[in-house]
Order: structure tokens, then sequence, then C-alpha cells
């Protein structure tokens, strides 16, 4: 029933949005991070 109402109604659409942009824009910041720390610890070298 949960699964149904995740999939079908509005909010439950809404709901699975958000949690993927969430998820993507964490890999997108921890891409990020990890690219400026290996760039600053080349510049450091």
């Amino acid at each position: 029933m949960a699964l149904q109402e995740l999939f079908t109604t509005d909010i439950g659409l809404l709901s699975l949005f958000t949690i993927g942009f969430i998820l993507a824009m964490a890999v997108f910041i921890g891409r990020f991070v990890k690219n400026s720390i290996r760039k600053d610890e080349q510049a450091n070298s």
C-alpha cells in the first residue's frame, strides 16, 4: 500500500523527486569537494 501511494499520488511523486534530488546533490557536492582537495594537494606539493 505504501509503495503504491509513493508512485501514484502527487505527494508521493514529489517526495520521490525530493529524495532523488537530495541524493544527486550529495553526489555532486562530494565529487566537488574531492576534486578541490586533490587540486589543493597538487598545488601545495
